[in-house]
């Protein structure tokens, strides 16, 4: 990099996406400069499974070890209705050295990235938020509310579902949005609860999530008609009672909040010297857990592109990881909408529903196949 370069790689967003990029790209002695809008990290809960694609590529920055150690490994997935199994989809034999789903709150994701990215001499510039950026020939240039301007090589969008930079690419950014919002509560309970396996209930009133945290909370999310700013002890009560396996009782609330859910894959994930990553280059349900998982494997993706042009190799790799990574959000995407639709059925079709799953279930091959698109392994 010569003097007239402020760094060689732009991140905007220091969510899980960009802090792995980082990371990777100080892993390869390339300079980054990462910066974020927010005061601080994340301090909820949010995303909070890291499935076994995303152990696979962390190892790569030294990550993947330490969360393992913080999560809980849950090497079953049920879809129930009530206490009945419907299908259970087994990770335990995948050919992986991560034959589970890593349940770990997002907080603590980005923890140990930036952790990580602080070990290899890299950091957070925070708060400061994208105005413009413009590029040329050469590089380009990003201008920020507080002033300060950053010439780099090549910018990295990974500010989300509102990205700027994308934005100011001029980047398309096709679908829509479900009908239905969803609520999302981390609780405390009691009863006859698994703390070490992922619950999804297909009732007639509604679908349901029940997922451990190693802090001893569960996750649940549910999709309704229209969900509470922040979901209430009686609220979840309300939804366990009419759709999960009976005789559980919340005791509090540690965390919630309510979302819509959308739908969209950008037109692609270049354009000249600005690159797009994670939910900046795509958004999905969160049926199936995999938004999160798809961004981090972004990142690994796009830091040996960018490490190969850096090092003088062709241009066209940047186009490669366009190519190579958005067929696979636009597979995700078709994914996460058709488990969304099924778990948003109308309430006449959802017994019929639930006997189609009871009989899929029995057979292993769509079995192991499901295991191995939510373990996200198929897209190795």
């Amino acid at each position: 990099m010569n003097s007239s370069y402020d760094t060689d790689v732009l991140i905007v967003g220091a969510g899980p996406t960009g802090l792995t990029l980082a990371a990777s790209l100080a892993q390869r002695g390339i300079s980054a400069t990462l910066v974020d809008r927010q005061a601080a990290g994340a301090n909820t809960s949010r995303a909070g499974v890291v499935n076994a694609r995303s152990l696979e590529v962390l190892e790569r920055v030294d990550v993947a070890r330490r969360l393992v150690k913080e999560g809980i490994q849950a090497a079953r997935f049920n879809i129930r209705d009530r206490a009945r199994t419907l299908t259970a989809v087994d990770f335990s034999t995948l050919p992986t050295d991560y034959p589970y789903s890593l349940l770990v709150p997002q907080s603590i994701t980005e923890r140990l990235l930036l952790d990580r990215l602080t070990e290899l001499g890299g950091s957070v510039v925070r708060p400061v938020s994208l105005t413009t950026i413009e590029q040329d020939a050469d590089g380009v240039t990003a201008t920020f509310d507080d002033g300060r301007v950053i010439r780099a090589r090549y910018a990295v969008g990974a500010d989300g579902i509102h990205s700027t930079v994308r934005e100011q690419a001029g980047i398309g950014f096709q679908g829509g949005a479900y009908d239905e919002s969803f609520a999302l509560a981390d609780v405390h309970l009691t009863g006859d609860v698994s703390p070490d396996e992922v619950n999804l209930y297909w009732a007639t009133a509604g679908l349901t999530v029940i997922a451990p945290l190693p802090d001893g909370s569960y996750r649940v999310v549910a999709p309704v008609e229209d969900a509470p700013e922040n979901p209430s002890a009686p609220f979840v009560q309300q939804i366990l009672d009419d759709r999960g396996p009976g005789g559980l009782t919340v005791i509090d609330v540690v965390w919630g909040s309510r979302f819509r859910v959308h739908h969209r894959v950008a037109d692609t994930f270049r354009a000249g010297r600005l690159l797009l990553a994670g939910d900046a280059a795509h958004v999905h349900s969160p049926a199936g857990g995999q938004g999160m998982n798809l961004g981090i494997q972004d990142a690994v993706a796009l830091s040996e592109a960018l490490a190969g042009v850096l090092a003088g190799g062709p241009d066209s790799l940047l186009d490669d990881y366009s190519a190579a990574r958005r067929p696979i959000a636009r597979d995700v995407v078709a994914m996460t909408d058709r488990l969304t639709r099924l778990a948003t059925l109308p309430r006449a079709a959802r017994p019929l529903r639930n006997a189609l799953i009871r009989v899929m279930g029995r057979i292993p091959k769509a079995n192991r196949a499901l295991a191995w698109r939510l373990s996200g392994i198929v897209y190795r």
